[in-house]
């Protein structure tokens, strides 16, 4: 049996991420690990420091390794160790060298960059007060560009941005075979 391939979804906040990973999953018939992040706000109660963004980054990458065994032809990942290291430089003006690291050698099959183009929305996580969606946007074109990392943009409504993915990765239909 193939490893599934997995298939990192990045973005700003409100772009459509989780949406997306949780549309994606349920159309291949397949699961999607969810941003640890959220959780860590909840949980926590309170916003993460510069000195938390190696353990959310990591506890990202072990849900995402624990998920694999149950993944079905593709493993749907809502964020990576590159959006934590792309929110490090935007709130705390840079990426310390293990997270660094981690962003380097963490690499995805595909990549899906959900276009900041639907309404901004308080996502309620008390992290983005206001909508820093251009810059933060701009830093992950600048990181995606620096390491090589194709990907493939994706913007428009929800089922615009399910549709564009099928064209990608090929209809579940089709891959059933």
């Amino acid at each position: 049996m193939t490893q599934p391939l997995r298939v990192a979804i990045v973005g700003s906040a409100s772009s459509g991420k989780t949406t997306l990973a949780a549309r994606l999953a349920q159309h291949y018939r397949t699961i999607w690990v969810p941003e640890y992040l959220r959780e860590f706000v909840d949980t926590e109660a309170r916003l993460p420091v510069s000195s938390d963004q190696i353990h959310i980054a990591r506890t990202q990458v072990a849900r995402e390794q624990a998920a694999m065994p149950q993944a079905r032809r593709f493993l749907f990942c809502d964020t990576t160790p590159l959006m934590t290291a792309v929110y490090s430089r935007h709130y705390f003006g840079g990426i310390d060298a293990e997270l660094a690291a981690l962003a380097a050698a963490h690499r995805y099959d595909v990549t899906l960059l959900c276009a900041p183009d639907l309404p901004w929305v308080p996502d309620g996580l008390m992290r983005e007060p206001e909508d820093a969606s251009g810059p933060v946007s701009a830093l992950l074109l600048e990181e995606l560009a620096a390491r090589g990392i194709p990907y493939t943009l994706v913007s428009g409504s929800p089922e615009q941005r399910l549709m564009k993915v099928e064209r990608l990765l090929g209809s579940p239909a089709t891959l059933a075979g």
